[in-house]
């Protein structure tokens, strides 16, 4: 099978195609046959050589595709062979083929193509365990996104909203700003122009937010404190302007704040299954009814892998990047 190698780590430039046998399910996955693989923050930095795949796991790049099961794995009796799937891998997807647990697999829905499918299993992962599992953000509470134009950022916003969430966001353009807002933010702030502190404090009477989904740090770690309301939920899920801060850490004591984070790579089949389990009863409803669509920023074939990556590392696009890997 076709799939894209890397040799060294560096640039998007050390991405290529190469051809390796085709994986084979073990007793509790499935073997897809894929069609289209998303695109994410955490492939660059892999192939940066920043975030080594876990033991066990593919060293290929690709963490979400989009296709069809060509076999079953012994233990597997959930599906059945020519179903069509968007699943979230342990790795290998930017390959015609690839392994995936069983459990870590979903429908996809059915007003869907094959490539919008594809942009859904990491981000809605992502968001939904951070934002709805970990900080808890119940209807009728609101919801900071920083980067409200990224992958993680439409998804989350259109989510937030559709569950009953008020969603303020930051972006890098009046574009993108735009773009939020069509998604359903209520308010997308530019960060360019204006402090979001200042904004979202005057937007809700000094009151702040109740959940804050972060993927920025840097400065941003002190200013979440700041705009947090009582009892407000931070969480952490990268750190684009670094991890390493002095900030005073007394608001956390006085509004009682709970600061988090996570990364979903390394959690357990357990967790992703639990996380797979809810976003199939509570949201696959949605965007089969259109509430929630995946943003779709462009599309490259395979062979373009280095080429989508220099997209994603521009901070140019709103929403998914996708490789069409075969024809459907």
């Amino acid at each position: 099978m076709k799939f894209i190698d890397i040799t060294e780590f560096g640039a998007p430039e050390v991405l290529f195609t190469n051809t390796t046998p085709p994986p084979h399910p073990g007793d509790n996955e499935v073997q897809i046959r894929v069609i289209a693989a998303g695109v994410n923050r955490p492939d660059v930095v892999q192939r940066q050589g920043l975030y080594p795949a876990p033991a066990g796991a593919s060293p290929i790049l690709g963490l979400e595709v989009a296709g069809e099961i060509i076999a079953l794995g012994d233990k597997v009796d959930s599906w059945s062979i020519g179903d069509h799937v968007c699943a979230l891998t342990n790795g290998g997807g930017y390959a015609e083929q690839v392994c995936a647990p069983a459990s870590q697999c979903m429908p996809i829905p059915k007003n869907l193509s094959f490539v919008e499918a594809a942009a859904l299993p990491e981000t809605f992962f992502t968001v939904w365990s951070n934002v709805f599992d970990r900080c808890g953000l119940k209807q009728g509470e609101t919801l900071l996104v920083h980067g409200g134009s990224s992958g993680i950022g439409t998804t989350a916003i259109q989510m937030a909203k559709a569950l009953g969430a008020s969603v303020f966001t930051t972006a890098g353009s009046e574009t993108k700003c735009d773009a939020c807002l069509e998604l359903g933010a209520d308010l997308a702030i530019n960060y360019h122009e204006s402090d979001f502190v200042d904004v979202i404090k005057e937007a809700t009477a000094g009151k702040g937010v109740d959940v804050i989904l972060d993927m920025v740090g840097g400065e941003y770690i002190s200013k979440n404190l700041k705009v947090a309301a009582m009892d407000g939920r931070i969480v952490n899920i990268a750190y684009l302007q670094g991890p390493v801060v002095k900030t005073n850490f007394l608001p956390i004591m006085l509004k009682r704040l709970t600061l988090t984070g996570s990364t979903l790579r390394p959690q357990t089949e357990q967790q992703k299954a639990a996380i797979a389990k809810n976003l199939k009863e509570k949201v696959w409803p949605l965007i089969e009814s259109g509430a929630i669509k995946p943003v779709i920023a462009k599309t490259f074939q395979l062979e373009e892998a280095a080429s989508a990556h220099q997209l994603m590392e521009s901070n140019q696009h709103i929403g998914k990047i996708v490789l069409k890997v075969s024809d459907e």
